[in-house]
């Protein structure tokens, strides 16, 4: 039974990966923006431990999570929450830019910052969740892809530095999955939503868990994830 902290675990992937580990037995750790979602959070997993702190304000993680119990060790922090606002560069103002780059990048780096002792006691694996737009930008989504390439840098940079520790990185990128976001970025864009057509939560949660079971003797560095054939 290894320790996991999740992020993002309220819904989509995160809460998909959540069950999943309960399910085997793991000892779980979940992030949530305050005490009222951390709240939902432990009864809906109950037997877990939460932290709560706001990835909106990567400035004061470090003091919000000092006032906590913190995990002595982690066997892996799985990066999955985030945001995204549609827009044309054109559109996006510096306020969108700044919301989406503090979740989905300088947030995951503060916080694995913090972790990294932890990690290191372990030694344990980093999981970042990040996008098919972290791979090929998409019109319409300049600001969020931006924020998942700098993603993929910081996991590459971390992987580098962090190997002589014996902690392990690894990115994630699945195509469409069915999700909330999915549903407000299609509504958003007028494009008809069908479920049927995406990867399913659960599908990309089976593919963490098998990152997690890897073998100790290597890495998957990078692991894309498509829906279909």
């Amino acid at each position: 039974m290894g320790v996991h902290l999740i992020t993002g675990a309220g819904s989509g992937i995160g809460a998909a990966v959540a069950r999943l580990l309960a399910e085997r037995g793991e000892d779980l750790w979940l992030l949530a923006r305050d005490e009222t979602r951390a709240g939902a959070l432990r009864s809906r997993f109950p037997g877990s431990r939460t932290l709560a702190a706001d990835l909106a304000e990567p400035t004061e993680l470090a003091a919000a999570l000092g006032k906590q119990e913190l995990p002595e060790r982690l066997d892996s922090l799985l990066h999955i929450a985030g945001t995204l606002e549609p827009g044309a560069v054109a559109d996006l103002d510096p306020a969108a830019w700044q919301g989406m780059l503090a979740v989905n990048v300088v947030s995951p780096a503060e916080l694995t910052r913090v972790l990294l002792p932890a990690l290191r006691a372990a030694p344990g694996r980093v999981v970042f969740v990040n996008s098919g737009a972290g791979l090929h930008a998409p019109p319409g989504l300049g600001g969020y892809a931006a924020s998942k390439f700098a993603l993929r840098a910081l996991a590459e940079s971390l992987r580098a530095e962090e190997y002589r520790h014996g902690v392990r990185v690894t990115t994630v990128f699945p195509g469409e999955v069915d999700t909330p976001m999915q549903a407000r970025l299609h509504g958003a864009f007028g494009l008809p939503y069908e479920p049927g057509a995406f990867l399913a939560p659960e599908s990309v949660a089976a593919a963490l868990a098998g990152v997690l079971d890897f073998p100790a003797d290597g890495t998957l560095s990078e692991l894309t994830i498509r829906p279909g054939c």
